[in-house]
């Protein structure tokens, strides 16, 4: 059985768990504007979902990417008959993307990253000055 979990533990796993968040918003908005022939194949945007954990042994709470799900936002109707993807009726399925909110989505990911790698020098700092002080 692994021992309690260090600050650089909750530190990997949180930053794990922002990449995760971030490849999620990239891939909704590589996927932005994408066009299908039907509701049912039209893309639908991904989220991350975090659940916490807790170290009895040390007492702290870490965070790990549970799933990886779809949103229930369905694709988009638009009439475009001139479209090769178009059905019988002329109407094409846009994607659901919100490009404005997947960029605060990735800033805000980009921003808890950085606050564990501050965290993490923080750490490093005072550990060493720690060991200047013996």
């Amino acid at each position: 059985m692994p021992g309690p979990i260090s600050v650089f533990d909750v530190a990997q796993r949180s930053m794990s768990a922002q990449m995760v968040r971030m490849n999620a918003a990239a891939s909704n908005l590589a996927n932005a504007g994408t066009v299908s022939g039907s509701e049912g194949e039209g893309y639908r945007p991904l989220r991350a979902v975090f659940q916490s954990d807790l170290d009895v042994a040390s007492g702290l709470s870490t965070v790990d990417v549970s799933a990886v799900v779809r949103e229930d936002a369905a694709p988009v109707r638009r009439h475009d008959p001139d479209h090769p993807l178009a059905d019988e009726n002329g109407d094409v399925w846009v994607s659901p993307v919100d490009e404005n909110a997947e960029m605060v989505e990735m800033l805000e990911a980009s921003r808890q990253y950085q606050n564990m790698v501050e965290a993490l020098s923080t750490a490093k700092q005072l550990m060493l000055e720690t060991m200047r002080m013996k």
